[in-house]
């Protein structure tokens, strides 16, 4: 009896087990897309001049620590962000992805132009603190941006645009070193 009590309790506490709270903002252990399950990778607080501004979480199909192949791979995965500063603003994190992009391509964003103006269109609307964003690739799809779970832009794309979006976050000049490193779990 004392073991299926032990066993029960273990079950039980699996869901809560995996999920993670950076700075108050607590990240689902899993999200649904288009009907697959996606893990919580790890999570992070993105920061600038010492000011927090907001929570990201990276999702995938596996548990991955290797930036790299993260960025290669041809899989369904998620971003997630919950703004925690006032100080954000459309014009700041629409500037802050272009800045990305051209990090993430190595200076090669301008073949992406068409595709990051839809990106960047995302993120158009007013910023509060408290909103959330999910950066979603669907492999065969694009990319769908949705804010507060209502989908705002569906960009059709390949691999190849994936791969810079995420490596906004994941390539070797990340937006931010200390968010990358939470994202691999590290």
């Amino acid at each position: 009896m004392k073991n299926i009590i032990i066993a029960l309790s273990i079950i039980i506490a699996l869901p809560g087990f995996c999920q993670q709270t950076v700075e108050g903002v607590t990240m689902p252990a899993t999200i649904n897309v288009k009907s697959q399950k996606l893990v919580l990778n790890g999570a992070g607080l993105r920061e600038k001049l010492f000011l927090d501004l907001y929570v990201g979480a990276l999702y995938l199909t596996e548990k991955n620590k290797d930036a790299n192949t993260i960025i290669a791979n041809d899989k369904a995965m998620a971003i997630k962000m919950e703004i925690v500063s006032g100080l954000i603003s459309s014009e700041k994190m629409i500037s802050a992805i272009e800045e990305g992009m051209e990090k993430s391509t190595k200076g090669n964003a301008a073949q992406f132009s068409k595709q990051t103006a839809a990106f960047k269109a995302a993120f158009s609307e007013e910023i509060v603190e408290g909103n959330t964003y999910e950066i979603i690739y669907i492999p065969g799809e694009g990319i769908i941006v949705t804010k507060g779970n209502k989908e705002v832009k569906s960009i059709p794309c390949g691999l190849e645009f994936k791969k810079a979006v995420f490596g906004i976050w994941l390539c070797d000049e990340p937006a931010d070193e200390d968010l990358k490193e939470g994202m691999l779990n590290g």
